[in-house]
């Protein structure tokens, strides 16, 4: 056996040239013996630097897609992560690996489902095995907002550091598993009565390739990806990553912790908001936001916690007119004296604690219509104020049966 190779410039070059050979036609077999023989286990920032190296030199981003899963798999148990930094709790990488683990437990019921159909006579129909496999395909199908957030958000990041080579490649990766995914929910709707023969050609054709595509995209993430961003993204990169995370959403996991920077002040960071209003669950724009409250069929009127009105929807089909002079006036002066008390109680009542709700039903011009008063309290249960809603209830006291085919009114 050759003596095992211990500096890093040569066995960069020495990766290159195994990187090369099985461009050429060497087998992956052949190249990890190779590997074993000259190198025992490469560092993973070694990886990165390799490939750069090859595109800078001539080698095509496309000849290192083409390559790309030889290249994992002829690097398998070759890749030493064992100086890699530890990833704090709530940390972006950390909210990537947990969506891992999530996708990975998608992929092992996929496979368990696969066993299950064996199961089955060839000549009985296995629709029901097919529509079990459709259901867990729909949660692989949040792998978007993974590649996304990698893609958006991580990726210029690795730019700015001149990593321009493995990302590049990894986004071509996420398109192939797009596309196999596509292809699979093509296929869930137009295979009808479906028997066991043909599930199993589904399975070695195109589901089997598409499980083993978001794998070997974890195995690179976990292996190389990560490990090396670790090294190069400063903890302002990493929550300017975090702050705009959520926009684009999570992967079938929502973190419960968010991680803060040790030795930056979060309190006095901006950034680019891109005009949205940002809540908890979403964001919208103005105009978004607007257009959503007006096209709810309710009204909508929101009295703050010092009795003034501060909004109401502008629907096309208000049942309760309201000029724009109401803004800011007391609550109070927007009712006639003899109901005035009403609103009073109903006020104190929610400012108290006592109430959460009142309701009411009338007959207005010939129709029924719900009014609806609910206190409005923050998280430690503050009274923030009363949101009224108002709603004509006709269309749906007529309703008899079910509507389960669209119909159009």
């Amino acid at each position: 056996m050759s003596e095992l190779i211990n500096n890093s410039r040569i066995r960069i070059d020495e990766l290159k040239k195994l990187i090369l050979d099985l461009h050429n036609g060497i087998s992956v077999e052949e190249t990890k013996k190779n590997l074993k023989n000259k190198m025992s286990e490469i560092p993973y920032g070694e990886i990165v630097q390799a490939e750069e190296e090859l595109i800078a030199e001539g080698l095509e981003r496309e000849e290192v897609l083409k390559f790309c899963d030889l290249h994992s798999e002829a690097l398998k148990g070759h890749i030493d992560t064992s100086n890699a930094k530890k990833i704090p709790n709530g940390h972006p990488v950390d909210i990537f690996l947990k969506e891992n683990r999530e996708l990975e437990k998608v992929i092992d019921r996929v496979k368990n489902i696969f066993i299950e159909a064996k199961l089955k006579k060839d000549d009985e129909l296995v629709d029901d095995i097919l529509l079990k496999v459709r259901a867990e395909f729909n949660l692989l199908m949040d792998i978007e907002k993974h590649y996304l957030r990698k893609e958006n958000l991580l990726f210029p990041f690795l730019e700015k550091y001149n990593i321009t080579g493995p990302p590049m490649v990894m986004w071509g990766k996420h398109d192939e598993t797009r596309s196999f995914l596509k292809s699979c929910f093509a296929l869930f709707d137009e295979a009808k009565n479906v028997d066991l023969k043909s599930l199993i050609d589904f399975v070695e054709m195109l589901f089997n390739p598409t499980l083993k595509s978001i794998e070997e995209m974890i195995y690179k993430e976990e292996k190389i990806l990560f490990p090396m961003c670790m090294d190069t993204l400063t903890e302002i990169d990493w929550f300017e990553i975090l702050s705009q995370s959520e926009e684009i959403g999570y992967c079938l996991y929502f973190p419960d912790e968010k991680w803060k920077p040790e030795i930056v002040d979060t309190e006095k960071m901006v950034f680019e908001s891109k005009g949205r209003i940002k809540l908890e669950t979403g964001s919208f724009t103005n105009e978004e936001l607007e257009a959503i409250l007006n096209t709810l069929p309710v009204d909508i009127t929101f009295v703050d916690k010092d009795d003034r009105v501060r909004y109401f929807s502008n629907g096309k089909k208000r049942i309760f007119n309201r000029p724009k002079a109401v803004l800011g006036r007391q609550v109070q002066f927007c009712h006639p004296p003899s109901s005035v008390h009403i609103v009073n109680q109903i006020v104190d009542d929610f400012k108290s604690g006592r109430q959460n709700s009142a309701k009411f039903w009338i007959n207005l011009k010939g129709k029924l219509t719900h009014i609806a008063y609910y206190a409005v309290r923050n998280e430690n249960g503050e009274y923030l104020g009363t949101i009224e809603v108002s709603q004509e209830l006709d269309e749906y006291r007529n309703l008899a049966g079910e509507r389960r085919i669209l119909q159009y009114e």
